[in-house]
C-alpha cells in the first residue's frame, strides 16, 4: 500500500497505526467478516477527480435485500408500513425449528413497549433466506429514536437486531442518523453493545438494554464533535479510504481507487473534516454504485460497479469496522 509507505516517510509517523491500533485492535470477528471472494485489480489513489458514483437501484442478494423505508420525511414508522417492509417481527411464535427451552418474545411486542417509553422506529429492514420457510421469521433490523433529534445535523439511535429462528440473539447497538445523506452509522467497538439471548426474562432484558446503549448517546455525540475539529490533507483523505477499502475488500482486493470513495455525492459533503470524510466514504462504501475494474478468473480486466451493502450482518460490521478506523484516524492525528 503505496500511501501508507509516503506517509510515513513524510511525517516520520506510521500511518498503520491507523490499521494497527485501530483495526488490528477490533475483534477478530470483525475482521474476518470480509474477506476477498475474487481476485480484484488494485489501483493506487491519484490526484485526479474520481468519476461520481452511478445511481443504481438496490440489488437484490440471496441472503438478504433491504426491504425497508428510511425516515427521509422524518417520521415514524407505524405498525402498517413495518408489517409491509419486516413481517417477521409480528411472527406469532419461533420458527418451529426452535426447542422448548427457546423464549419467544415477538418484536413488535418491544417496539410496542420502547413506544410507550418515547422512542420510535424509523429504519426497518429485513433479510430474505434462501429458506422460504423462514421468511416469517427471518433477521430483522430496526433502527429507533427520540424526537429530540428534530432541527440538529445528527440523531442518535439505538439499533436492534434479532430473529425468530435462531439465527440471531437481540442485540442492540449506539448509531447515528446523518439527515442530510440519511447515512445511519453504527458506533464502534469504544460503545456500548448489548446482547440477549431467547432465555430468561427476556422482554425485561431487552427494554434495559436499550436504555444501556442510550446512556452512551453523550459520549457518541462527543466522539463526533471532536470528528468534525479534525481536518485532513488530502492524504489523510486518501489515506482513510485506502484503509477502509482494506475492510471492504481485504488486501489488494479493492475494485475502486481510495479517491473513488472520498468523492462526495453533494455539496453539503465538500469538507475536509474527519467526521465529513468518514461520513463520505460510509455512504460510497455502503451505497455502492461506484465505476471500478476487476480481473476475472481468465486474468482479463472487466469493469464492475460496486455493490450496496444489503445484508444485515455484514451491514453491521462493516459499519462498525468504519467507524473503529475513523477513530484510529483521530488517534493518529492526535499523536
Amino acid at each position: 500500500m503505496w500511501l501508507l509507505a509516503g506517509y510515513q516517510k513524510r511525517t516520520g509517523q506510521s500511518a498503520r497505526h491507523v490499521v494497527g491500533a485501530a483495526w488490528g485492535a477490533a475483534p477478530s470477528a470483525l475482521r474476518s467478516s470480509f474477506r476477498p471472494a475474487s481476485s480484484t485489480l488494485r489501483v493506487p489513489c491519484s490526484r485526479f477527480p474520481a468519476k461520481p458514483p452511478t445511481p443504481v437501484a438496490p440489488p437484490v442478494s440471496p441472503t438478504g435485500r433491504v426491504s425497508a423505508r428510511r425516515s427521509a420525511a422524518r417520521e415514524p414508522l407505524d405498525n402498517e408500513a413495518l408489517y409491509r417492509h419486516v413481517p417477521s417481527i409480528f411472527a406469532r411464535e419461533a420458527h418451529d425449528s426452535r426447542s422448548d427451552r427457546y423464549v419467544y418474545v415477538p418484536t413488535i411486542d418491544i417496539v410496542e413497549g420502547l413506544r410507550r417509553e418515547g422512542w420510535s422506529p424509523f429504519f426497518a429492514v429485513q433479510s430474505v433466506p434462501r429458506d422460504g420457510s423462514r421468511h416469517g421469521h427471518a433477521k430483522h433490523m430496526l433502527r429507533l429514536r427520540r424526537d429530540d433529534g428534530i432541527g440538529k445535523p445528527e440523531a442518535a439511535e439505538v439499533i436492534i437486531v434479532n430473529s425468530h429462528d435462531g439465527t440471531s440473539a437481540y442485540q442492540m447497538f449506539a448509531g447515528m442518523l446523518r439527515f442530510v445523506c440519511t447515512n445511519s452509522m453504527i458506533a464502534g467497538e469504544r460503545f456500548e453493545e448489548v446482547r440477549v439471548p431467547h432465555k430468561g426474562n427476556i422482554e425485561h432484558d431487552i427494554i434495559d438494554g436499550v436504555f444501556t446503549v442510550a446512556e452512551d448517546f453523550p459520549r457518541l455525540i462527543d466522539a463526533s464533535e471532536s470528528m468534525k475539529a479534525i481536518q485532513l490533507s488530502p492524504d489523510e483523505q486518501c489515506l482513510l479510504g485506502e484503509v477502509s477499502l482494506v475492510a471492504r475488500y481485504g488486501e489488494d482486493e479493492s475494485p475502486v481507487r481510495p479517491e473513488q470513495i472520498i468523492e462526495p455525492r453533494r455539496r453539503e459533503d465538500v469538507d475536509r473534516s474527519l467526521w465529513t470524510t468518514f461520513n463520505v466514504i460510509q455512504e460510497n462504501v455502503v451505497r455502492g454504485g461506484l465505476q471500478g475494474r476487476k480481473r476475472n478468473a481468465e486474468g482479463r480486466i472487466r469493469r464492475a460497479q460496486t455493490r450496496a451493502i444489503n445484508g444485515i450482518d455484514q451491514n453491521v460490521t462493516l459499519n462498525r469496522a468504519l467507524w473503529t478506523l475513523a477513530e484510529g484516524m483521530q488517534r493518529l492525528k492526535a499523536a
